[in-house]
């Protein structure tokens, strides 16, 4: 048996605002919605899923790079885009918190952290060439 999807599942608050922010201004396609009496649910494409898994001496250094100071709670999410500047503009922009300005990491990628509708903590990583 194996798994055929990772599926992270935010409950929002404010369900409109957060469906417009990772929809429309993030870009990650709905696959499906639906509704009852309670409430509704969409399901957004975001390309390819893994589980990373750290340890807390890791996840303090991840956050000490990206941020200089540990900040992430047990989660986080991790997106890979295009230009994370630009991106991190857009989504700032829209609503985001900036917790941390793009930076170049040790693993050669740009990456900047945001405090995301939902109350999720974004790293947004653009993989550098060289």
């Amino acid at each position: 048996m194996s798994v055929r999807e990772l599926r992270l599942v935010v409950t929002a608050d404010d369900y409109d605002a957060a469906l417009a922010f990772y929809r429309d201004v993030l870009g990650m396609p709905e696959r499906a919605a639906f509704s009852s009496p309670d409430g509704r649910v969409s399901i957004l494409e975001a390309g390819r899923a893994t589980l990373e898994l750290t340890d807390p001496g890791h996840a303090a250094f991840i956050d000490d790079v990206e941020v200089g100071r540990r900040v992430a709670g047990h989660l986080r999410v991790a997106l890979q885009v295009d230009d994370s500047t630009e991106t991190t503009a857009r989504l700032t922009e829209a609503g985001a918190h900036l917790v941390a300005a793009p930076t170049r990491t040790p693993w050669n990628s740009l990456n900047s952290r945001l405090e995301a509708p939902g109350s999720l903590q974004l790293t947004l990583f653009e993989e550098l060439e060289g």
